[in-house]
């Protein structure tokens, strides 16, 4: 279904492989006459044309990106409107589009989310936004029918920020990098590599998008593949797939650590821009006559089977076949690595759900910016027509990906066919992606079209014993398990003609509800403030030395960020910085906030004068004065800071929060093997925390959790751009000598750390 190039290759014509080896110059020269170098052939890729037009430094080894438009959502825009306040904004310079489809549902008992939404509107208007309220679109289907351009580049405070297969290089980031781009600042990077995702062949019927993504996804996660890179998705097979079709891989690159995706682009996305009434946004991208690329990935989609991907990660994935035919071995598996993923909290068992040999699974999910669009829903309903889905525990919801897909669902009938099996058709909403909404029962099997199935995101709570579990499939095979009264079905074992009805866009309704300032601000519009709507606590410099308290250490292979702070209830906070970092790592390791926080108390007693000799850091400060070394050192002039070690963090979502959390709690470090996404290190940048990394094995660290670690001439170190960092970890009353490197920084990274914050950072 999907192999990989041991190495790079060259492209020829858009059609022909040449993998790179002594003769693979000399064939593409052969077959076209190119005589330019491989560096050459580097820049006739789709995304070195896009991000050398986008590109201010003029030097394209070190990019200053500045970007067409940026959007965001009502669990991100309120943080990052709050930010570029303080920082000094006045308008916004490109457009910037706030949709509200995270927090859509009210708080109970109170009115914070609804409250995030006025504050959108009134900042739409007063600085020169657009406002999509609540209901009408999430926010990546809104960028699709409304935003997205050929050759353009748009930012999104959501990880799935993903338009590359309507020709828009776009890129999920944490919101700091969105304020920088509020304040005509640009996106600093270094040149990506750039991986070819090469299509050959023709989907069978009742294989989607979903299962080429998961295929995928499982090929390139563990082994990092295409981590932080561009995927171009080229090749023959490109022409064979629907725009719909594109969208729905497109929008699960996110999944495989890349930085962002293009696509060859052709008559199917003309017409994609046609329908939406945009067709001046249309052009033709295709790579160069002879294109170089750093890997390549080979997808035969003639080969790929209805897939579904396990709990807990979208690579733990398997052939739907290969599940229902090793049933008890895969779920054992499952059960294994869940021992991994939740530290055996709970007793967690797959094997009850086999029923008569047959996985059974309780809840069917299609939803939001991987689900939610038109044919997906279609097809579903195709399969699902005159059945019933049962009147036992299984469930379908369905949640089109906008209101103009729901219009043109109920005027062709499709809504009709999918209510009358006892599915539930509700508005634009990404709560199941992130585990607000159709929550599961406790022990219950979720199959969901949708982004993710981290553990969780679908609403457990470990430390109240409750637990539930997500597997990712497509929306086809989804409603051929729904037929089947919600025993695991492939969709290619139904019997059925897809009626591919003509999908035809109603603007109307955005006519009708989303303000559109025009680009033009209104300084005298007053932004109405919630009382959940706080600012962000004042933060220090970075001092000379500091003195760091290690309070958590998590050795999973990789942590996300919904593990380091959760998603769904805890999201109401998200414009409350102290209220909501009372939730950080609180299902991760629950005694963190406590820890952090007396770390906290000390630096703020330090700031005010108390010597941290009078502190919990006393005997620690005793252990480095008695070192001639540092006999020196002013207790009183060492900031305090706690951190955290884990292996591999950042995995997931890019909301700034899974840093930020850390920082108004007291940290200053993160410690690493190595990080997950570039976002997660850029959030913890941004938030002036030291994205330290330790390169020795995780099984034998030379501090553990609850030591102090003294980092002598830190700030020395960021200023002049040293890597390699002599840390001293106090055993035993005297110190021990460990190295961290911080890696690549840029001179603004390098400015951001010193002063504290991207907040203090721009303030000056």
């Amino acid at each position: 279904m999907v192999k990989l190039s041991n190495g790079g290759a060259y492209l020829i014509n858009g059609c022909d492989i040449i993998e790179d080896g002594p003769q693979a110059a000399a064939e593409a020269a052969s077959k076209t006459g190119f005589t330019g170098t491989k560096e050459d052939a580097a820049k006739n890729t789709i995304a070195y044309s896009i991000l050398e037009s986008h590109n201010t430094s003029g030097n394209m080894n070190e990019l200053t990106i500045k970007f067409d438009k940026l959007t965001s959502h009502d669990i991100t825009f309120v943080g990052i409107i709050q930010t570029a306040r303080a920082s000094g904004l006045e308008k916004f310079p490109i457009p910037y589009v706030l949709t509200n489809c995270h927090n859509s549902l009210c708080a109970v008992g109170g009115t914070i989310n609804e409250d995030d939404h006025m504050f959108g509107l009134t900042c739409a208007k007063k600085y020169g936004g657009m406002y999509v309220p609540p209901h009408q679109a999430v926010i990546h289907q809104f960028a699709r029918e409304m935003l997205a351009e050929c050759g353009k580049m748009i930012l999104g405070s959501d990880s799935h920020t993903r338009y590359g297969a309507l020709g828009t290089m776009a890129v999920g980031e944490g919101g700091p990098e969105l304020v920088k781009q509020l304040l005509s600042k640009t996106y600093d990077i270094k040149m990506p590599g750039v991986v070819a995702v090469y299509m050959t062949g023709e989907p069978a019927k009742g294989v989607g998008p979903q299962d080429v993504a998961l295929a995928i996804i499982k090929a390139v996660f563990a082994n990092g593949y295409v981590n932080n890179k561009v995927m171009e998705f080229v090749g023959p097979g490109v022409e064979n797939l629907s725009a719909d079709f594109r969208i729905g891989v497109d929008v699960m690159t996110t999944e495989t650590t890349c930085l962002s995706s293009i696509w060859k682009t052709d008559d199917k996305i003309k017409e994609f821009y046609d329908i939406h009434g945009r067709g001046e946004a249309y052009r033709e991208l295709n790579p160069g006559e002879v294109s170089y690329y750093d890997g390549v990935v080979y997808v035969a989609l003639d080969k790929i089977k209805p897939m579904i991907a396990m709990p807990f990660h979208p690579s733990n994935a398997y052939t739907i076949e290969e599940v229902n035919n090793n049933l008890m071995d895969v779920l054992e598996d499952c059960e294994k690595k869940a021992l991994v993923s939740l530290d055996g909290q709970v007793d967690y068992s797959l094997k009850d759900k086999v029923r008569d040999g047959r996985l059974y699974v309780e809840q069917g999910i299609i939803a939001g910016c991987a689900g939610g669009g038109f044919e997906n829903i279609c097809d579903a309903a195709d399969i699902l027509k005159g059945k019933s889905i049962g009147a036992d525990e299984f469930t379908l919801s369905i949640y089109p990906a906008s209101t103009p897909i729901y219009m043109e669902l109920a005027k062709n009938g499709r809504l009709a066919d999918l209510m009358s099996t006892g599915a539930i058709v509700k508005t634009a909403f990404c709560g199941p992606c992130f585990g607000a909404g159709d929550t599961p029962a406790n022990n219950a099997f979720s199959i969901r079209h949708s982004t993710r199935n981290f553990p969780n995101r679908e609403g457990s709570k470990l430390q109240n014993g409750q637990i539930s579990s997500v597997a990712l499939m497509d929306a086809r095979s989804i409603a051929a398990t729904a037929a089947n009264k919600g025993y695991l079905t492939a969709a290619t074992d139904i019997d059925v003609e897809f009626t591919s009805p003509k999908y035809f866009f109603d603007k109307t309704i955005y006519e009708n509800r989303v303000f559109d300032s025009k680009g033009i601000a209104d300084p005298s519009q007053e932004i109405k403030f919630g009382p959940n709507i706080k600012d962000w606590p004042k933060m220090i410099e970075l001092t000379d030395d500091i003195m760091l308290k290690v309070v958590s250490e998590i050795h999973d292979p990789v942590t996300t960020t919904d593990e380091l702070i959760p998603s769904g209830e805890t999201s109401s906070y998200r414009s409350n910085p102290l209220g909501l970092a009372e939730f950080a790592l609180s299902r991760k390791d629950p005694a963190y906030v406590g820890r952090a926080k007396q770390v906290r108390d000390a630096e703020e007693a330090r700031q005010a004068g108390t010597c941290p000799c009078e502190s919990e850091f006393a005997d620690a400060f005793k252990a480095v004065k008695a070192d001639a070394r540092f006999a020196d050192v002013n207790p009183a002039e060492v900031g305090l800071g706690s951190t955290i070690f884990a292996v591999k963090p950042g995995d997931g979502s890019a909301r700034e929060q899974a840093a930020s959390c850390q920082r108004v709690l007291g940290g200053l470090a993160n410690i690493a093997n190595e990080y997950a996404t570039k976002r997660y290190r850029s959030n913890l940048i941004n938030w002036g925390m030291l994205p330290f990394l330790y390169e020795g094995d995780d099984s034998s660290l030379p501090f553990a959790n609850g030591d102090y670690i003294f980092i002598p001439g830190i700030a020395e170190a960021v200023k002049t751009g040293k890597d390699d960092i002599a840390a001293y970890v106090v055993k035993d009353g005297g110190l021990a000598e460990c190295k961290f490197s911080l890696g690549r920084l840029t001179d603004d990274e390098r400015a951001i750390i010193l002063k504290g914050c991207l907040i203090n950072y721009n303030r000056n």
